[in-house]
């Protein structure tokens, strides 16, 4: 239940089109007062909400930047095993399980949040974050429906002084700068059409396709606050299938396939190329589909509008480790394997891919890999005649963690705040919607609605939050 103080502080939360503006209660932490007030050490008084398994890695990475200072750790069960670690790492930091409650106690010793808990939870901490003026890094993708990505994006305009970042590591390393100097040069131009792939076994289970109902309840653990790790989407009894990371399978909890990896393999694309929103969604093929979790295998394909003078643009996402996409003559070998031999000049399908992408343009074809890496231009004869042509790529000043607190501190700006990534994460529910539907999806960009789906434009919200959450959806 959101507390009274908190509710206060917060001064009401918002939908789009109106203002989050608080209370005078409390002060919104900006990045030019931030420096000011961590004074002379420079560090960034953090607090981390998901502390196990991606969350410990997440503050590993925060604490070795040297400008952070770790006060709270949440976590909905600090007494599960893999919570173990950082609550040993850093003894002296206030211990949480609800982040409503951290919020309301420690309010005044926090300059700054780092999220790395399920999608589905995602959204009402990073609205509460936003609204108290703590700065707030979440972990990709930043929102699990198209609505509530609507809703931080306007958050966040009209709180230009709280920083946000979304945790796609590969925006502030090698792929970011080349694609975005590759693009100003003129060696990017013209594409139009993209194959994103992403093959390999990390996010599939052994679960039976033919399902017709949630599994069966089991008895919560203990140590597990169950109903705030529900947060606000409507009430599941617990299930182990649910919980760690099997919770990325399920259409209630997570974005699949799509939207853990995704967001490393088109985030440059999708800024660099300003593709927007697409105006049809279909799904191509969905093998395993049902209501209730992500195909074994999916191919969904995006088309997008002309912009200004950028042509069209269509992205075909293969995802499964039966789906391995086609590459075009001069791909080469994959870098997947290295004992993979190449085969008849390249001409050949690879027998595996690395997750990544293959950009067609009216002159070049690219390949390139997932987060950081930087794209190759195929095939090697035409790689080698340009290289002169090439321009000199600058070196990232920071990593995406650094990059986040050196914005706390009014040094730089993030590189993938949610005005830019937001945008992504809702191409991301659009093909969600599609995989759920296993149809066509026709989509207005101007009205931001489905025209031809009824059904597909309610899920834009998908169901209403549960009570004692519906706040954080408010209008006011």
């Amino acid at each position: 239940m959101i507390t009274r103080r908190v509710f206060l502080r917060a001064g009401g939360l918002a939908t789009a089109g109106l203002a989050l503006g608080g209370l005078n209660t409390v002060k919104a932490m900006t990045a030019a007062n931030a420096a000011r007030i961590i004074g002379a050490h420079r560090k960034v008084n953090l607090a981390c909400i998901g502390i196990g398994n991606r969350g410990a890695e997440v503050i590993r990475e925060f604490d070795k930047t040297g400008l952070a200072n770790i006060v709270a750790l949440c976590d909905v069960d600090l007494g599960a095993p893999h919570t173990q670690d950082m609550l040993s790492a850093y003894p002296n930091a206030k211990r949480f399980q609800d982040f409503r409650v951290m919020f309301d106690k420690m309010n005044n010793e926090i300059d700054a949040v780092v999220a790395a808990i399920p999608d589905h939870a995602h959204f009402p901490v990073c609205m509460l974050a936003i609204s108290l003026g703590k700065h707030i890094y979440v972990e990709k993708p930043m929102v699990r429906t198209f609505y509530e990505a609507e809703l931080l994006i306007d958050a966040a305009k009209k709180h230009p002084n709280v920083v946000t970042q979304v945790g796609n590591q590969g925006h502030s390393e090698g792929n970011y700068f080349q694609f975005k100097t590759w693009k100003e040069a003129g060696i990017i131009k013209d594409v139009t059409e993209v194959t994103a792939h992403m093959n390999s076994a990390r996010r599939w289970h052994s679960w039976d396709t033919a399902i017709y109902k949630y599994p069966e309840a089991q008895p919560v653990p203990a140590t597990l606050d169950w109903d705030t790790w529900l947060s606000a989407i409507p009430y599941h009894e617990y299930n182990s299938k649910y919980h760690y990371g099997d919770w990325r399978s399920w259409y209630d909890f997570g974005m699949g396939a799509l939207g853990d990896w995704g967001a490393h393999i088109l985030d440059t694309i999708h800024e660099f190329l300003e593709l927007g929103l697409p105006y049809e969604i279909t799904a191509l093929r969905l093998d395993g589909q049902n209501d209730y979790f992500f195909p074994k295998s999916s191919t969904i394909l995006f088309r997008f509008p002309a912009r200004g003078d950028m042509p069209p643009v269509d992205i075909t996402w293969y995802d499964g480790v039966d789906n391995i996409p086609a590459v075009p003559a001069g791909y080469g070998i994959s870098d997947i394997d290295p004992n993979i031999p190449s085969v008849a000049g390249g001409k050949l399908q690879p027998s595996k891919l690395n997750p990544g992408k293959i950009i067609y343009s009216k002159e070049l074809t690219f390949k390139g890999g997932s987060h950081g890496s930087t794209l190759a231009i195929i095939p090697e004869e035409k790689a080698k005649a340009i290289q002169s042509k090439l321009p000199e790529i600058p070196k990232s000043p920071s990593n995406h963690f650094a990059n986040f607190l050196r914005a706390c501190l009014g040094e730089e700006k993030t590189r993938s705040p949610f005005e830019i990534h937001g945008m992504l994460s809702q191409v991301f529910s659009l093909g969600v919607i599609a995989q759920r539907l296993n149809t066509k999806i026709l989509f207005d960009n101007e009205t931001k609605q489905v025209t031809n789906n009824a059904f597909a434009n309610a899920m834009l919200a998908q169901a209403p939050p549960r009570k004692g959450w519906e706040t954080f959806y408010k209008r006011r």
